[in-house]
């Protein structure tokens, strides 16, 4: 019974080393659009308050006057190029996890008018605020 037991330990052990390798994998998916070949898609957060939306970028190292921001429709577009440091770049890699070349990510937007495109860093991650326009008919 005990090997019994040790054995479903081990299977569920091994299945969750599968998911988080397959989670992992999807963190940093590459993306699916041929314009401009992007390499990789960053991961994102959407949040939404009375007065804007909030887009957060999984972006560490990139800087946000670097990256492309606008609306298409009812999406928000964002791309740009996270490089090595030039400092890093004759450096011996002995691991390197985070992605480098172009990116690009389209997020679906909460319904509504947005105007002030900003941007700003927070802990690591491009902030992208939306602020709410009023709809005047």
């Amino acid at each position: 019974m005990t090997e019994l037991r040790n054995d479903w330990m081990w299977s569920e052990a091994c299945e969750m080393l599968a998911r988080a390798e397959r989670m992992h994998r999807e963190f940093f998916r590459p993306a699916r659009t041929a314009a401009r070949v992007p390499a990789w898609e960053p991961p994102v957060d959407v949040l939404e308050t009375d007065r804007a939306a909030l887009v957060f970028i999984a972006l560490p190292g990139v800087d946000p006057d670097r990256v492309e921001a606008v609306i298409e429709d009812d999406c928000l577009l964002v791309a740009g190029l996270r490089v090595l440091p030039a400092e890093l770049q004759t450096a011996t890699i002995h691991r390197l996890e985070l992605p480098q070349g172009r990116f690009e990510r389209r997020v679906r937007l909460p319904a509504g008018r947005y105007v002030n495109v900003r941007r700003s860093m927070a802990n690591g991650c491009l902030l992208i605020t939306l602020e709410k326009g009023t709809f005047r008919g």
